[in-house]
């Protein structure tokens, strides 16, 4: 069992939740998407037109809570103990949909909420391989929430995020929410001409998560997918000149920005913003593949270069991902689904790219993996 990461302070209350729902400015080079409150009447009872939250008990909270600065510890990935023929997660009867050859997967006809031990560690093990894999027809956002943040913990010490809003009580649980009638996003394209905000999930974290669960409360009819960037494919085409420069590069990842911009909008500051140094190049520890792990949201410069010189690497990596087409895949949402992915070989992004107000409400869950290390260049 991983430690636990939730020893708490408490500071004077202040307000949690209002109808003024707020987003920060938008110049540097964090992108802050997510609002701070929503109004409360549409996500409770339904208005002008929209239904309520189908999942009040996952409505966001922005309590004030205060963690301590997280500490290391040793992390086993499951994947290790996997059956490679993956006998419970993939039995005879299941429908698989590989939805582009490198990254991507569909499946219907299991269970997660159900697996074994066993299953588990095949999970974990097949979404190292397919980087991002959607499960249809799931039944976990209906299991009580301390129900499925145990099934996360099987996979890792749950990360709590430093700002976002999470349900009462479960500030383990990251809620990405987009109330009823939420126009947030229009003073957000006052500044900005895309959503498309690259990253890896918290990667200033010394130990970012690794085996990865959204699962979607709420979904607009069309719109609000999410795009899944191959890191692993993304360093095979590179030559292997380039290759072998990246190696031995550690770039800084920042949990300033984000900080920053919450505390700008009165959201929560849950632990003090940290700046983590990661290898460019990680290998995963269950297919020691290697991928590139650098992201235009958090990464902020090489160590050892000049800002400038860092500036010019990290724009081509950055476009190198964002324009790799060939090696991304872009999941749709529907009721239902759950998208276990892996942090550690992986990009994504939100879309906000619908305008009908319609709410989009997803749960996330993180367990933290080891801490990212990289393995000697070679060619093959």
């Amino acid at each position: 069992m991983s430690p636990s990461a939730t020893e708490t302070t408490t500071l004077p209350s202040r307000i949690s939740e209002t109808t003024t729902v707020k987003l920060t400015s938008n110049t540097g080079p964090y992108k802050e998407l997510a609002p701070i409150g929503y109004e409360r009447q549409a996500e409770e009872e339904g208005k002008d037109g929209f239904q309520a939250a189908k999942y009040q008990n996952y409505l966001p909270t922005w309590g004030n809570e205060t963690y301590p600065p997280l500490e290391l510890f040793e992390h086993r990935d499951h994947g290790l103990d996997a059956d490679p023929k993956y006998p419970e997660l993939l039995p005879e009867g299941v429908t698989i949909n590989d939805l582009t050859p490198t990254i991507g997967t569909e499946i219907s006809g299991v269970q997660l909420s159900k697996l074994t031990d066993a299953g588990k560690d095949q999970l974990a093990r097949y979404v190292a391989e397919r980087k991002v894999v959607a499960f249809r027809d799931q039944d976990f956002a209906d299991l009580p929430i301390p129900e499925a943040l145990d099934y996360g913990r099987y996979f890792g010490r749950l990360h709590i995020h430093p700002t976002s809003g999470a349900p009462k009580g479960h500030d383990e649980v990251h809620l990405v929410h987009r109330g009823a009638g939420d126009k947030t996003a229009d003073s957000f394209f006052q500044t900005r001409t895309s959503s498309v905000a690259w990253h890896s999930d918290v990667s200033y974290e010394k130990q970012p998560p690794g085996t990865t669960f959204l699962y979607i409360l709420d979904v607009p009819e069309t719109g609000g997918d999410t795009l899944f960037a191959n890191q692993v494919e993304a360093y095979n085409r590179l030559s292997p000149g380039f290759q072998e420069r990246l190696h031995g590069l550690k770039a800084t990842h920042s949990g300033i920005e984000q900080v920053n911009a919450s505390r700008a909008k009165g959201g929560a500051v849950r632990r003090e913003p940290v700046i983590s140094e990661h290898p460019i190049v990680r290998t995963h520890p269950v297919t020691g593949e290697k991928a590139l792990y650098v992201n235009p949201q958090f990464t902020r410069s090489i160590v050892g270069y000049k800002q400038e010189e860092s500036d010019v690497l990290l724009k081509f990596l950055y476009d190198h991902i964002a324009y790799g087409a060939d090696f991304q895949a872009r999941v749709k949402w529907a009721e239902k689904t759950v998208v276990v992915w892996d942090n550690r070989v992986t990009l994504h992004s939100a879309l906000v790219d619908w305008k009908s107000g319609q709410r989009r409400h997803l749960a996330r869950i993180a367990p933290q993996a080891e801490v990212p290390t990289e393995t000697p260049f070679k060619t093959d």
